[in-house]
């Protein structure tokens, strides 16, 4: 068992993620925080880790898609105690690429993926936001599509409102 921060211990750690873009030491901070039951420590840390695991260019709707896919396949494994991915996703996006895959998934029924990223208060990694985020990128109804989801979460209906 790990001792718990100290006040100083934390805005220490808080720095050392949002400086880092290296994948390894950020999910040795993530495990650190989590024997030390620094659950704050431990978002910030998997969050950054999902930031700056995916191969395409920052600030790019393909970033953005990939980041938000190693962010549920980090939060199935970690739950499960298995590595999961999202294989039916991948291969859509293989197939028909990353625009496409977005579009047809806000169009379509609400997905697993995003009951468990708004469960998990990460609603800004679903692919809902990141098409409002790319708003050139998307037609005005996937746009409409994603803003009538998000704010049916949003505005104290919860999930079931939108499922």
């Amino acid at each position: 068992m790990f001792r718990q921060l100290t006040d100083a211990d934390r805005r220490q750690a808080f720095n050392r993620i949002a400086e880092s873009d290296d994948a390894a030491e950020l999910a040795r901070l993530a495990e650190n925080a989590a024997a030390a039951g620094e659950m704050e420590v431990l978002k910030a840390a998997k969050l950054r880790l999902y930031a700056v695991s995916p191969s395409q260019e920052p600030g790019t709707l393909e970033h953005a898609v990939w980041q938000s896919i190693h962010a549920l396949e980090g939060t199935l494994s970690d739950e499960s105690g298995t590595t999961k991915r999202l294989s039916r996703t991948r291969q859509k996006i293989k197939r028909d690429g990353e625009q496409k895959t977005v579009a047809d998934l806000v169009m379509g029924n609400p997905t697993p993926g995003f009951a468990m990223l708004f469960a998990r208060d990460m609603v800004d990694l679903t692919f809902e936001a990141v098409a409002l985020r790319f708003p050139e990128r998307f037609s005005y109804d996937v746009l409409q599509a994603a803003q009538a989801r998000l704010t049916k979460v949003s505005s104290g209906q919860g999930l079931a409102a939108a499922l």
